[in-house]
């Protein structure tokens, strides 16, 4: 990518900001049309989650694959395709007569959502070779997260309340369009001086690891754990996860280098953005069939509530990645993880749903926590890797966002209809009572997340951290320099320049 003016730099950024914005706008704002789609559509506690899921699933599943492909064919060429998938889907979405056909056409979504935020991510790390414009840069990437937080819940309950559920997904068509002109007019093409090679079998075994642990996860709480099929999903998934430890290391151009998770800040990183997303994608979907279903609030006012969570999110995720630049990621992390950790308890252990100020409180806290979380995510699996891994370690860590959101989503969805389905009652039916203390246990595994990235962040942000991360990148450098010299082709390293991100 040849070197842009400051002013062309801050264009780019506008314009990668934008795919982010419509792809997060889009997940919270069909948060808070679950119940007008449930009621539209007649669709279960399952189908409800698969709304979700079936886009995170995929998403998560190619993430890696578009990046690689964007690297080998050009990185703009695949960002406008992704563009053009992700709109035409949008537009489908909105057309979807049953609940089966809005899946599959969230499925197309998906698809073009997996050539932007990842292919964004690589031309961003390219664009801003410096390392605290660069941190600058990502915080304010995860600041559009925040307004997506911000606007979404409003904007979506006001479309849904007026016009009605489809609309939801209109708002994608003029930015996504706009988005296009001028990514044909503003963005260079660049492309990697030695892509990776297609990894067929590595793709495969993770599209069935993922698709296998979430279908058994979310289906559990109807079919039972003895179900043949649950067990059947269950073992593919491990048979999957093994064949990739096996397979992976094996290859000269892996789908997943497993070399870099010897550096504990890049595997610390992975396992924060599993647990900080996961307890998003449980804490949206309890608040809103809460908010809706048992305090009976419109799609307006529940959006409202959840306006305090998502301003603070909005303010502080720039402010995040600003921390980061100057005195490293520790001190956002371990904000986040005190917010979220906080935020789960008050509702696990004392009921918040119960008092409007206290709900308050922990939305605020909750905000705070994943406001201070994505920056330090993204940079700290980045800055630890040579400038050729870096876009290889960018994939990771934006996967390991979307499994973190789809288990989130199945995993407390799960226990939150076996809690309701065991008081007796069903969604929009039962008494407050009978739901906050089906949904305890939901509040409990997300206050567990919480812990998860404050002890974590903790461990993976020392000097020890440090002294690993240097390690593994040393390794890295070597083994590129290494095999070229020795005739055998692209090695690993080499390969990864492919998704510099």
């Amino acid at each position: 990518m040849p070197e842009l003016s400051h002013r062309r730099r801050m264009l780019v950024l506008a314009i990668c900001c934008m795919s982010l914005l419509i792809v997060s706008l889009d997940s919270t704002v069909l948060n808070v049309a679950l119940p007008a789609m449930r009621h539209d559509l007649d669709a279960s506690v399952a189908g409800m989650q698969w709304t979700i899921d079936a886009y995170t699933l995929v998403l998560a599943s190619l993430l890696m694959l578009a990046g690689s492909t964007a690297d080998r064919i050009g990185r703009r060429k695949v960002f406008m395709a992704g563009l053009v998938l992700f709109t035409l889907g949008s537009a489908l979405c909105s057309l979807a007569p049953s609940l089966e056909t809005l899946i599959a056409f969230r499925m197309v979504q998906a698809v073009g959502g997996s050539m932007l935020n990842p292919v964004a991510m690589s031309i961003i790390t390219n664009t801003f070779t410096d390392a605290r414009e660069r941190a600058r840069a990502i915080g304010v990437w995860g600041g559009v997260v925040g307004i997506s937080m911000a606007a979404g819940p409003v904007v979506g309950g006001a479309l849904v309340d007026s016009v009605g559920w489809r609309s939801i997904f209109w708002i994608n068509l003029p930015v996504g369009v706009a988005a296009l002109l001028l990514t044909l007019r503003y963005v260079p093409e660049s492309r990697a001086p030695k892509a990776r090679r297609p990894d067929p079998v590595g793709q495969l075994m993770v599209i069935t690891l993922l698709g296998s642990l979430t279908y058994a996860i979310i289906e559990v709480p109807q079919k039972g754990w003895t179900s043949p099929e649950i067990l059947l999903f269950a073992t593919l998934a491990a048979v999957s996860l093994a064949g990739l430890l096996v397979y992976e290391p094996r290859r000269t151009d892996p789908l997943i280098d497993l070399r870099f998770f010897r550096s504990a800040p890049f595997s610390g990183a992975t396992v924060i953005a599993v647990s900080a997303f996961a307890a998003l994608g449980g804490f949206l979907f309890v608040n809103t069939l809460y908010l809706q279903d048992v305090r009976g609030l419109s799609a307006l006012d529940a959006g409202l509530y959840m306006l305090p969570m998502a301003a603070v999110v909005c303010v502080l995720s720039p402010l995040s990645g600003r921390v980061v630049a100057s005195r490293g990621p520790r001190i956002p992390l371990l904000v986040a993880g005190v917010g979220m950790a906080v935020s789960g308890l008050m509702f696990a252990a004392f009921d918040a749903e119960r008092d409007t100020v206290s709900m308050f409180t922990a939305y605020v806290l909750f905000g705070l926590g994943f406001g201070g979380v994505n920056a330090p995510i993204t940079n700290t699996a980045v800055s630890g890797m040579p400038r050729s891994q870096a876009g290889v370690a960018a994939a990771v860590a934006s996967t390991s966002r979307q499994i973190g959101q789809t288990l989130g989503v199945a995993v407390i969805g799960a226990v939150l209809a076996a809690g309701v389905a065991g008081a007796g009652s069903s969604y929009g039916a039962g008494s407050a009572d009978d739901f906050v203390a089906a949904s305890r246990a939901a509040w409990w595994i997300i206050t567990g997340c919480g812990v998860c990235v404050l002890l974590v962040g903790t461990v993976s942000s020392g000097r020890w951290a440090r002294g690993t991360a240097r390690r593994t990148a040393e390794r890295l450098e070597e083994s590129a320099r290494a095999l070229p010299e020795a005739g055998t082709g692209a090695s690993p390293g080499q390969a990864s320049a492919s998704t510099r991100a």
